[in-house]
């Protein structure tokens, strides 16, 4: 991995319970009602349940969140972490009635957050106890192991694999990957586990495959099965820092896969290989070949044994991981690593509260909004002095930091990836909501949508901006509004059937484009990302106009007008228009704007182009965010 300076600060675990009913149960009696669970930058809050709030019939002014169960993305595998050889060490290091209660607050799903995702080295990485690195198959310089006769996982067997069964015991539901950080020094060009790379010979790709399955079968004896396997951590990264890397180009990675698919498939179905395990983009210290890497792997034939690609957040964006499904729709995206860092002289508030927010807006909403089907940290635990570790990083934090005295304290990244792993279940599907923030910040709210297995919500939100933030949720014909504290997550949840499903159906405007008689941007109307906006650029007056051509006549009963997260920019009057061939226009309502979302019930009709006209006046800008059809 590459540090990213932002930290995670440390503060009291609360060992008080934090046990939830199941996110389905129901709360509160009348009128359907929403759970939600609150962390602040200042921890005055942290997990902490409110008050329920009520689902109304009134329609809100401020921006409003519009959840759409009905429109369905990825399916969720699990939220988590890893445990690394460091984790291991320091969490046996516990009394046994610490370390019991701490792997309840981590794995359980009612006491704890419900880790459910973990991501496993197969053998050293820099997070390491031990004085030296190792792998599975490790023999004196100058001799090989072709037939693999000293592997052996005794070392994990004896620190990391209790640990993973007692998590495996405390949530059944819980998913593991295995990554390799090298091969056994033997298969590479440098004899090093630390740089060099794997010797291009035919031999030595069977005998990696081979080693790397022979690593899945013997965990799976060991009771825990592994559900992924990438075949190198950070490929790319060909200087790592004193600890164990390899320099892995396209062609021998898809060489590495070709061999392993048809062993892997044979020996354990279950087991779904991952390509890349990298960042969103190539880091500049990586050099500017190869910078298509996920692209080049998909397009090969031995993406047959490929279930899709894993990204990290040490450089680029989470837009690379949409840019990437687009490509190639039938390939899965998993976002497998992430650690949070911060400067050596960083105080303690400063270093949770910018963790908190960033991981907030970047993993915990970025990465799923970007059809990411996990989202994962680095070490789920470490000790006061961000270690053990042997080379590498030297100031990244876990979920959980054991201190000097014993005690364990809770750091930025348990709440981010607790407002998901807690009320997210495996199985459950992101569905559409509208989101006004970005990742790269502008002070807006943001959120993730998704529909559990046993048909609730989870509804997770983060308020980008430093000050308080108003916002409504919509679901079908039910509305609550809410504000959260600057910089807070929260989580809402709400049982299946409690709010009003819509009777209409979203009319999707797949190749629609809009025109405007002033402004910039108005293909940002039609983009379905309320992010992005479509602004008159002048004070609002009469006449101005958005048309939108639908590419094809089109029926509907509601149209959606959204302005998005910039208070006031809506609309004061308006006139909805209708048009079969975009030069004769009929009038379908017109109407007064109150609020950020406007929204026109009309008698079913269909056309190909509609204008939404400006008939009031304003000092304010008139932005439209999304144009939302209903059938």
């Amino acid at each position: 991995m590459r540090t990213i300076d932002r930290g995670v600060a440390t503060m009291a675990l609360l060992l008080g319970a934090i046990a939830v009913p199941p996110a389905g149960a129901a709360g509160g009696h009348g009128l359907a009602q929403a759970r939600v669970w609150v962390t602040t930058p200042d921890r005055t809050e942290l997990l902490a349940e409110r008050p329920p709030v009520t689902f109304g019939t009134a329609p809100s002014a401020q921006p409003t969140i519009v959840v759409d169960p009905d429109r369905a993305y990825q399916s969720v595998d699990g939220f988590g972490a890893s445990v690394t050889d460091s984790s291991a060490a320091v969490l046996n290091g516990l009394s046994p009635a610490v370390r019991a209660d701490t792997m309840r607050r981590l794995f359980d799903p009612v006491r704890g957050i419900g880790v459910s995702f973990l991501r496993q080295p197969v053998g050293s990485s820099d997070f390491t106890a031990s004085a030296a690195h190792y792998t599975y198959d490790d023999v004196p310089p100058g001799r090989t192991d072709f037939a693999l006769r000293h592997f052996s996982i005794a070392h994990d067997e004896a620190t990391v694999l209790p640990l993973l069964r007692e998590a495996k015991r405390l949530n059944p539901a819980l998913k593991v990957m295995a990554t390799p950080w090298s091969p056994p020094a033997w298969m590479k060009t440098t004899g090093s586990l630390v740089g060099g790379r794997l010797q291009d010979d035919p031999a030595v790709y069977d005998a990696y495959a081979r080693y790397l399955v022979r690593f899945v079968q013997a965990y799976t004896a060991a009771g825990v099965p592994i559900d992924f396997l990438s075949v190198q951590n950070e490929p790319q990264n060909r200087t790592p820092n004193a600890y164990p890397g390899t320099d892995l180009p396209v062609a021998q990675e898809l060489k590495v896969i070709t061999a392993l698919g048809p062993k892997l498939r044979a020996a354990s179905p279950r087991t779904r290989i991952l390509a890349y395990d990298h960042n969103w983009a190539t880091h500049p210290n990586d050099g500017d070949t190869e910078t298509d890497y996920p692209y080049e792997i998909l397009r090969d034939r031995a993406a047959r044994w490929i279930a899709g690609t894993a990204f990290h957040c040490y450089y680029g964006d989470p837009s690379a991981q949409t840019a990437l499904h687009n490509a190639f729709p039938d390939k899965g995206i998993w976002f497998t690593e992430c650690s949070g860092s911060h400067g050596p002289a960083d105080p303690p508030e400063k270093v949770f509260r910018d963790t908190l927010t960033w991981h907030a807006r970047t993993i915990t909403i970025g990465t799923t909004r970007n059809w990411a089907r996990s989202a994962v940290n680095w070490n789920i635990a470490l000790d006061s002095t961000g270690g053990p570790h042997n080379g590498g990083c030297d100031t990244c934090t876990g979920l959980v930091t054991v201190q000097p005295d014993g005690s364990v304290t809770t750091d930025a990244e348990y709440y981010t990836i607790g407002h998901l792993s807690k009320f997210v279940k495996p199985g459950a599907r992101r569905i559409a909501s509208t989101s006004f923030g970005t990742t790269g910040w502008n002070g807006q709210i943001m959120d993730v949508a998704f529909r559990n297995p046993d048909g609730s919500t989870a509804l997770v939100v983060h308020n980008e901006n430093d000050d308080p933030r108003s916002f409504a949720v919509n679901v079908g014909d039910r509305t609550f509004e809410y504000t959260l504290p600057g910089g807070a997550l929260a989580t809402f949840t709400w049982p299946r059937g409690s709010a009003a499903h819509s009777r209409l159906d979203t009319v999707p405007l797949d190749g629609a484009t809009a025109t405007a008689s002033l402004g910039t941007d108005s293909a940002l109307a039609v983009d379905g990302d309320a992010s992005t906006r479509w602004s008159s650029g002048a004070a609002q007056a009469p006449g101005q106009y958005l048309q939108v051509d639908l590419g094809a006549r089109r029926h509907f009963r509601r149209v959606a007008v959204d302005s998005g997260g910039n208070l006031g920019d809506y609309a004061r009057g308006w006139q909805l228009s209708a048009s079969d061939d975009g030069t004769t226009w009929r009038t379908l309502a017109t109407g007064t704007g109150a609020g950020q979302l406007t929204t026109v019930d009309v008698r079913r009709t269909s056309a190909r182009f509609l204008r939404i006209t400006s008939t009031g006046a304003a000092d304010n800008w008139w932005n439209v965010a999304d144009i939302r059809l209903y059938d």
